[in-house]
Formats: C-alpha cells, sequence, structure tokens
C-alpha cells in the first residue's frame, strides 16, 4: 500500500475514534448538571457552590443542582462522581481531605490518582478557631493552658474523620501539645451546630460556616487558621501570631470529573467555572464569606493536588491521625 494511502487511513480511523467523544463535547451540556458536594448543608463547600450553582447554570443553559452526599470522610460522594458517566453532566467537589484520604483509608473505594480528573481549583477557605461561649477561653493563649490543666476533657467537632476541620486540630494539638477529644459529625455545618449548642466546646471552623454565629455572639472567635489574617475578621489574629509559631492550615475546594470525560468537555467546565469566579458581584460574595476566589487551569490545580497528596502523607505519619 502506498505510503500516503496508508497515512490517510490512519487519519481517517484516528478521526472515526474521535467522532464519540467529539459527539459527547458538542451535546455538552445536553441535560442538568449536578454538582455532588461530599458533606451536608450548610458547610462552607456546600454554601460556596450554592453561591455558584445559579450562574453556572446562566453560563452553561441547563440548571446547576448541588447534591449533597456527605460520608466517609468525602469518600461517598466522590465514588459516585467517579463512577458516574465521563460525560461533563456530574461533578465532584474535591476539598483537603482528597489529599488525606489515601494516607487515612486502607481501602479507598477509588483511586486518587487515576479515577478523577482535576478541573479547577474553586476557593481557598480560611478556618477560624472558634469556642462556645460557655469555655473559660479567650485567647489562644489561655486555651492551651485549660487544655494542658484538663487534659482530654474539652471536645472538638468536626466534619468528620480526615476534614479540615480533623486535621486542623490534629495540628493544632501537635504543636501545643494538648489533648483535645474529637467528635465527628457527618459534615461541617452539623459541627457548627453542634458548637452553638453546647454539645462541642472547640472547632476549627471554615469562616463562611461560622461568621454570622461570631459576629451574632453565639460562638467566640479566637484566632484565624492562615499564615495571613483574613479580611472577613481582620480584628483577629492567626494562630500562629496568637502564640503557636509555625500554624497554618486551610481548607480548599475544587471540581473534578471523572477520568475519561472529553478535553473539550473539561475545557467547558473550566471556562464556565473561570467566568462565574471572575465576576464582581460573585467574587465580593465569596470574599465577604472568608473564602477566597482562585479558578486555577486544570493542570495548576493537578499540581496543586499532587503536593496535597505528598503533605498530608507526611503530616499524617507524624502526628499519627487515624480514622477509628
Amino acid at each position: 500500500m502506498h505510503v500516503t494511502s496508508r497515512r490517510a487511513i490512519t487519519a481517517l480511523l484516528s478521526a472515526l475514534a474521535a467522532l464519540p467523544a467529539f459527539a459527547v463535547a458538542q451535546s455538552f451540556p445536553a441535560r442538568p448538571v449536578r454538582i455532588i458536594v461530599p458533606y451536608s448543608p450548610g458547610g462552607s463547600t456546600d454554601v460556596v457552590f450554592r453561591l455558584l450553582a445559579p450562574r453556572l447554570s446562566d453560563d452553561l443553559g441547563q440548571p446547576v443542582v448541588v447534591e449533597n452526599r456527605p460520608g466517609a470522610s468525602s469518600t461517598i460522594g466522590l465514588d459516585i462522581s467517579a463512577k458516574s458517566p465521563p460525560d461533563g453532566h456530574t461533578w465532584g467537589v474535591a476539598n483537603i481531605a482528597y489529599g488525606a484520604n489515601p494516607s487515612l483509608i486502607k481501602k479507598m473505594p477509588f483511586d486518587s490518582d487515576k479515577d478523577l480528573v482535576p478541573v479547577s481549583q474553586v476557593t481557598i477557605v480560611t478556618m477560624v478557631l472558634s469556642l462556645h461561649p460557655s469555655l473559660p477561653a479567650r485567647s489562644v493563649q489561655q486555651l492551651v493552658a485549660l487544655a494542658k490543666r484538663r487534659p482530654g476533657e474539652i471536645n472538638f467537632g468536626s466534619a468528620g474523620y480526615g476534614s479540615a476541620n480533623h486535621l486542623a486540630t490534629a495540628k493544632f494539638m501537635h504543636l501545643t501539645g494538648t489533648k483535645l477529644t474529637h467528635v465527628p459529625y457527618k459534615g461541617g455545618g452539623p459541627a457548627v451546630v453542634s458548637l452553638v449548642s453546647g454539645e462541642t466546646s472547640m472547632l476549627f471552623a471554615t469562616i463562611p460556616s461560622a461568621i454570622q454565629h461570631i459576629q451574632a455572639g453565639r460562638l467566640r472567635g479566637l484566632a484565624v487558621s492562615r499564615a495571613k489574617r483574613s479580611s472577613a475578621l481582620p480584628d483577629l489574629p492567626t494562630v500562629a501570631e496568637a502564640g503557636v509559631p509555625g500554624y497554618e492550615a486551610i481548607e480548599w475546594n475544587g471540581v473534578m470529573v471523572p477520568a475519561g470525560t472529553p478535553e473539550p468537555v473539561i475545557r467547558r467546565i473550566h471556562a464556565s467555572l473561570s467566568k462565574v469566579l471572575s465576576m464582581p458581584a460573585i467574587r465580593e460574595r465569596i470574599v465577604g464569606l472568608g473564602a477566597e476566589p482562585v479558578g486555577s487551569s486544570p493542570a495548576e490545580f493537578a499540581a496543586f493536588i499532587r503536593n496535597e497528596l505528598a503533605t498530608w502523607s507526611k503530616v499524617i505519619k507524624e502526628v499519627g491521625i487515624s480514622i477509628e
């Protein structure tokens, strides 16, 4: 066969093989898009994506629905995402637990490296060290002193084992030499409710989930978890400033889709997220909630996730965190 003919046939076969993906890309979105948030309603991740959903719907021309599937340190919701058809109509929301879970859970229901692919980091979320007003501590140093006098007596809530709240508190205990008792819930919303009710005494709450309670006096904010102060709570110091040198812990979230999703579809989702995150009104709302909009590229988000996986693998071994 002539070389030119072989090349033509090869090109034709390649084009035919690409047709299914091309067809999916051309028709996307063909029906409502669901965003699976792997936590209960009311937490920071839920709050942020419910803010974005109506504008994403306007841009994509299809309803965008937030679906809460909490449990198992976010793996239930992300497993559903990983096993959904790779056509762009199901998005999974990854957060700090995505980087920690492979080091915490012996048998993951999906492969973090292979079954989901990154689209964009959406936000970085600062946490605030929050206390129930009944706890007699008005500074980080007073809290540390109280915890050392009463080891194991102060309980703290979290959105579950391996959640941002859990990891942030474990790091706090490690750096301060304190012992606190963990009370896990099925999401950030229920953890905040438990703190407001007095069922727990302490929580590294994400600012979006706690700021209204702090402003109303239902909770006492002591310090923020990032290395820099938050414009949402400018009067609060960082934990490091307040007496725990070297402390920093942040929550983050971003969109993942099932492996095999066509590149044109991933580009369309990324473009929509970038457009919405660049809207001044949306950026203002996100910043007001205590979060920071990001909107990274798929490659940037992939590099960020690789770093998270490596970082938390090291920290978890050093601190000795485990899912009981």
